[in-house]
């Protein structure tokens, strides 16, 4: 993940002290305690964005999320408010997850993603389906992936993008993943051009890296690939069906709509047996 300077240091860290300024007077509003709520966060936003436009709605501090999203991608966030809820936050991130992504053929970037720097540009030509398949399915089942250097992975307690962008690179030891789904969703034609977009549906293990994925298949393919994008449709028990669209922040009655879609800390956690 690499995120822009103006919010890199300061943003990201979840456990630092933040002033909460709610956009609503708490003093005529229930109060509130605990609960899970269900995001569908827009491209653009960082998960931290979020997690902040959430503590203003509820005014209070106690607020993360269960697996970041990278800011050029999209879908399921899952934002836990209140002490007892956040608490659970490991435990509703072990799920297996579910994404759509987009890969660009052709091209390679130093991030994996279509936030770094175009390192390699190397023609498509035509790659015959066959050929696809046969590259999709070495990829399919048990086996080990090594996290991308830039990345929130910490080492000595900074996050592995911290020194990738000042020219280190930290290299983590691969770790055991397991990609139980990953097929076509663009129909089953070659490809061919300078460029070329493959999209494909990956049902995987917690702790794999699309990114990654993104830019193996690539190499594979003999072209170069990076993640041009990705949408999470499904955390564990938790899918895209049920979530506020990203943009509720910006409602007049976003109080409102946030807190009808609120799910009790005991639904959630029933939803995990």
């Amino acid at each position: 993940m690499i995120l822009k300077d103006a919010i890199e240091e300061k943003l990201v860290p979840e456990d630092l002290p933040i002033e909460v300024k709610p956009i609503v007077d708490q003093a005529t509003q229930p109060h509130f305690e605990a609960g899970v709520f269900l995001i569908d966060k827009p491209a653009g936003p960082t998960s931290f964005a979020m997690v902040h436009r959430l503590r203003r709605v509820l005014g209070i501090k106690k607020v993360g999320h269960a697996g970041t999203l990278d800011p050029f991608a999209s879908g399921l966030l899952i934002l836990c408010a209140g002490r007892s809820a956040t608490k659970h936050i490991s435990s509703f991130m072990q799920g297996e997850k579910e994404y759509l992504a987009t890969l660009c053929l052709g091209v390679e970037t130093d991030t994996f993603d279509p936030e770094g720097r175009v390192t390699q540009r190397l023609p498509v030509g035509r790659i015959s389906a066959a050929e696809i398949e046969k590259c999709l399915n070495e990829f399919r089942g048990e086996q080990l992936q090594a996290p991308p250097v830039y990345s929130a992975l910490k080492h000595k307690g900074r996050p592995l993008y911290y020194y990738a962008r000042k020219g280190i690179e930290i290299v983590k030891e691969a770790r055991h993943i397991t990609i139980r789904t990953l097929e076509r969703t663009d129909g089953d034609g070659d490809l061919q051009g300078d460029e070329a977009l493959l999209c494909v549906r990956v049902v995987c293990s917690k702790g794999t890296y699309i990114r990654s994925l993104a830019a193996d298949i690539g190499r594979r393919l003999g072209c170069g690939a990076y993640l041009k994008e990705l949408r999470r449709t499904r955390s564990g028990c938790f899918s895209i069906e049920q979530c506020l669209p990203g943009d509720v922040f910006s409602a007049e009655d976003v109080r409102e709509q946030v807190m009808n879609s609120a799910m009790s800390l005991e639904q959630a956690c029933k939803l995990l047996q």
